[in-house]
């Protein structure tokens, strides 16, 4: 069986691109915003207020620090009492658990791999590219304006890289997380999802 792929990747990198064809070349399931409102289905909540929340860490830093980063004390309190961020967390955790359990299928970002730590057949990718290549993508799928863009980049790489680091007590960018990393600066688009179908085939031996 093909294992179930998660992709975390830096902004700009085409990421995103690389695992939404992917997910088309090998006809699996695809997870990314889809995620949102998933779980505001599942909750009942807006997903306009989960949207603004995605992968980003919570901002109350007394509750940070009450909750030891995420390490729950002895009272794990109730989804209500939790802020956005962390219940859209939890729900999202729950669903991807689920369709990892349903088979093969491609995840973008939010924690997939470690969620997923103990699941048997993963593949766990990070993407990433240089810096100039990055601004170069964005401004050109007009995501910025040129001069903002080197600190946009740099902005969203660390939401989230606190994002990860909050969640999973793990670094995003500690390459023992991952089994392989592609620089999409190096290689194409194309090329990265090719090299993932190989890998993913190899494994599905």
């Amino acid at each position: 069986m093909l294992p179930v792929i998660t992709i975390s990747r830096q902004y700009g990198s085409g990421g995103h691109e690389v695992g939404e064809k992917l997910a088309q070349k090998l006809d699996l399931p695809f997870y990314d915003k889809a995620l949102i409102a998933m779980a505001a289905k599942k909750s009942g909540l807006s997903e306009e207020v989960f949207a603004d929340a995605d992968e980003k860490a919570t901002s109350s830093l007394l509750y940070s620090m009450v909750m030891g980063s995420y390490a729950f004390g002895a009272r794990v309190p109730g989804l209500n009492e939790m802020p956005i961020n962390d219940k859209l967390f939890i729900i999202q955790s729950d669903i991807i658990k689920k369709a990892a359990e349903e088979g093969p299928c491609v995840i973008i970002g939010r924690c997939a791999d470690y969620i997923l730590r103990d699941h048997p057949n993963c593949l766990n990718v990070f993407v990433h590219a240089d810096k100039t290549a990055r601004i170069k993508r964005i401004v050109g799928k007009g995501l910025c304006e040129e001069k903002k863009a080197p600190d946009f980049v740099t902005k969203k790489d660390k939401q989230r890289a606190n994002y990860y680091n909050f969640y999973s007590n793990n670094r995003w960018d500690d390459l023992q997380n991952y089994d392989l990393t592609i620089d999409t600066s190096r290689f194409s688009v194309d090329l990265a999802v090719q090299m993932l179908i190989d890998a993913a085939k190899m494994l599905d031996k």
